[in-house]
C-alpha cells in the first residue's frame, strides 16, 4: 500500500474540521463538553462505529468510545485515545476565531488537540475508502477532562485501554516534526491560606490577610523550581469585599520532573509547607491529580520504529523525544501498554490566542497514523 495515494484533499479536510474548532467545549462547562461528544459520536458513526456512550463523573462530561467493524471486533486492537477538552472558555471564537491565514489555520483547540482527535478519525475513514482492512480491530476513545489532570477519567481510559494491544495519542505532535514515546512525571497541589477577620478600613490591624500569606507562599513555591523539579502557580483566588481583611484565599499549583524520584521529593516538599499557626491561622497543601512518569520501553519503541519507518516512506525523518505538558498517554504509557504519543498536528500557540495547526500537517498526520493502523498487526 502507499500511504501517498491515499486522497486527502487539504481543503477538504479543513472544512471538516472546522465544525470541531467552532464547537467550543471547555473542560468546565459539561453541557458544552457534552455538545462536543455528540458531534464526534455522529461523525464517528457515520463512518461506521458502534457508539458507546460512558457518563462522565459529575461536573464533567462524558466519554465516547467507538468500535469499528472488523472480523476480530472485540479481541484486542488499537484504541485511537484524544480528549476533546479544551482550556478555552466558551466566547473564545470570538477573538481567535477559526480562520486560514497563508499556510496556517487558527483557532481554539485546534492544536490541543480537537485537530489530532480529527486527524485519528480521518485516518480511519482513509483506509476504509481506499478498501484497506487493518490486521487487528481499531476503536477511538474520547475523553472529557484532560486539560485538568484526567482526575474524573483516570479509571475510564484504563478500563478502556487495557482491552487493546495498542495506544496511538495524536497529541500536537513535537518541533521538528517528531512524536513523543515518554512523558515527565505531574503533580498538582491545592493550596490553602486561612486569615483573621477584621474591618479593613477601621481595624486593620486586627486581622490576618489570607491573600497576603498566600502571596508570600507563592513566592516562595516559585523560588523552588530547579533543574530536577518546577513548581507554579496557575490559579488564585480570594477575597469579596475590599473593606474586609480576607480570611481565605485558594490557589492550585503545579510541580513536573523528568524523574518519578524528583517529582516524589518534590511532593514531599510542598507537603511540608503546611502550618498552623497559635493564633488560628495556617496553610494547607494537599496533593491533587498526579501523573506518573512514562518512560518509554521495549513496546514504545517498537511502535515508534513502525512509525519511524512509515514517515521514511512519505519523505521525512521522524524524531522522537519524551516531554513536558502531560497527556493520557502518561496512564496508559506508565502501566506497560505500548503507547505512541504526539502522533498529532503541527503548530504552536495552544493553550493561548495564537493556537494555529501547520495546514501541511493535516494530510501528513493522517498518513502516518493510517500507516500505523494498516501495519500493526498480532
Amino acid at each position: 500500500m502507499d500511504l501517498r495515494t491515499l486522497p486527502l484533499d487539504s481543503e477538504v479536510l479543513l472544512a471538516g474540521l472546522k465544525p470541531w474548532i467552532e464547537c467550543e467545549s471547555p473542560t468546565f462547562d459539561p453541557a458544552a463538553v457534552n455538545r462536543m461528544m455528540d458531534l464526534a459520536a455522529a461523525e464517528t458513526a457515520a463512518a461506521g462505529a458502534m457508539i458507546t456512550r460512558i457518563p462522565g463523573p459529575p461536573g464533567l462530561g462524558d466519554c465516547v468510545r467507538g468500535d469499528f467493524p472488523h472480523p476480530r471486533r472485540g479481541e484486542p486492537g488499537i484504541l485511537v485515545m484524544s480528549h476533546l477538552d479544551t482550556v478555552h472558555p466558551v466566547g473564545t471564537l470570538e477573538t481567535l476565531p477559526f480562520r486560514r491565514e497563508g499556510s496556517r489555520c487558527y483557532g481554539p483547540g485546534i492544536l490541543d488537540m480537537k485537530g489530532g482527535a480529527y486527524a485519528g478519525l480521518q485516518a480511519i475513514v482513509a483506509l476504509a475508502k481506499a478498501g484497506i482492512e487493518t490486521p487487528l480491530p481499531v476503536s477511538v476513545l474520547y475523553t472529557s477532562d484532560e486539560e485538568i489532570g484526567s482526575p474524573g477519567t483516570r479509571d475510564i481510559i484504563m478500563e478502556q485501554a487495557r482491552r487493546d494491544r495498542f495506544v496511538l495519542v495524536p497529541e500536537p505532535g513535537q518541533p521538528g516534526d517528531g512524536v513523543v514515546t515518554g512523558r515527565y512525571a505531574i503533580a498538582r497541589f491545592n493550596l490553602q491560606a486561612e486569615g483573621r477577620p477584621s474591618h479593613a478600613g477601621s481595624r486593620l490591624k486586627d486581622g490576618r490577610s489570607a491573600i497576603n500569606m498566600m502571596a508570600r507562599q507563592l513566592l516562595a513555591i516559585e523560588e523552588m523550581t530547579g533543574e530536577d523539579c518546577t513548581f507554579s502557580v496557575g490559579v488564585i483566588e480570594g477575597g469579596r469585599w475590599v473593606n474586609c481583611v480576607p480570611t481565605l484565599c485558594k490557589a492550585e499549583a503545579l510541580s513536573m520532573a523528568k524523574r518519578q524520584a524528583d517529582l516524589d521529593r518534590g511532593v514531599e516538599r510542598m507537603l511540608a509547607l503546611t502550618r498552623r499557626e497559635e493564633d488560628g491561622t495556617g496553610f494547607s497543601v494537599t496533593r491533587g491529580v498526579t501523573r506518573p512518569v512514562w518512560e518509554p520501553d521495549a513496546g514504545t519503541m517498537a511502535l515508534y520504529g513502525l512509525a519511524r519507518e512509515i514517515a521514511g516512506e512519505l519523505g521525512w525523518e521522524l524524531g522522537h523525544a519524551s516531554a513536558g505538558g502531560g497527556s493520557d498517554a502518561n496512564f496508559t504509557g506508565a502501566a506497560g501498554i505500548p503507547s505512541l504519543d504526539g502522533l498529532g498536528l503541527l503548530g504552536a500557540g495552544y493553550h493561548t490566542l495564537e493556537e494555529h495547526i501547520e495546514i501541511e500537517s493535516l494530510p501528513r498526520r493522517i498518513r502516518l497514523m493510517a500507516g500505523l493502523l494498516a501495519r500493526l498487526a498480532p
